[in-house]
């Protein structure tokens, strides 16, 4: 880590390496679609679980809504938010492993970036992952990673993840 420190303060001119940039947490978040179906609900947090190491908390809808037939309280989506060795586990399997395995993959998007620094990744099939088993390929759900970072701009953040090895496209 001290190697990239050094690497990021000399290319971006930092006089202190706490300067630099760094991951703050990595969130990953999962709607559940059809509310009815009980069965998916829990497949879907038994393989976010899988995915991520770590147990996922269930988020609710914060109103009712008539044409989804959803309640409020009704169970939405599920969140994982990774900090520490967790979350540099996650994003070592995310960006040597998985990644690659998405088919036709060239590359992400360089324009992903929010005003913040924080970089959003939608993936659509969890499926790439090598944790989950491909035996049932019905129960396919998508998520959205993101990745919130210490940057102060688009540009920095940009720059770190490209240090970091973040397969951005050219």
């Amino acid at each position: 880590m001290e190697n990239l420190k050094t690497k990021i303060k000399k290319v971006s001119g930092y006089k202190n390496p706490m300067q630099a940039p760094r991951i703050a947490k990595v969130v990953v978040s999962v709607g559940v679609g059809s509310l009815k179906d009980k069965n998916k609900v829990k497949v879907i947090e038994d393989r976010l679980m899988k995915i991520t190491g770590q147990k996922a908390a269930p988020r609710a809808a914060k109103i009712a809504i008539a044409n989804f037939k959803s309640r409020q309280g009704d169970i939405v989506g599920y969140q994982v938010t990774l900090r520490g060795a967790r979350m540099y586990d996650f994003l070592e399997r995310l960006i040597h492993i998985a990644l690659p395995r998405t088919k036709d993959f060239r590359g992400i998007s360089r324009e992903a970036v929010d005003e913040m620094g924080n970089y959003t990744l939608g993936i659509k099939e969890h499926t790439i992952f090598p944790e989950t088993s491909d035996e049932e390929l019905k129960d396919v759900f998508g998520m959205a990673i993101t990745i919130v970072t210490t940057a102060k701009s688009k540009d920095e953040a940009r720059t770190f993840l490209e240090h970091l090895g973040f397969p951005l496209k050219k």
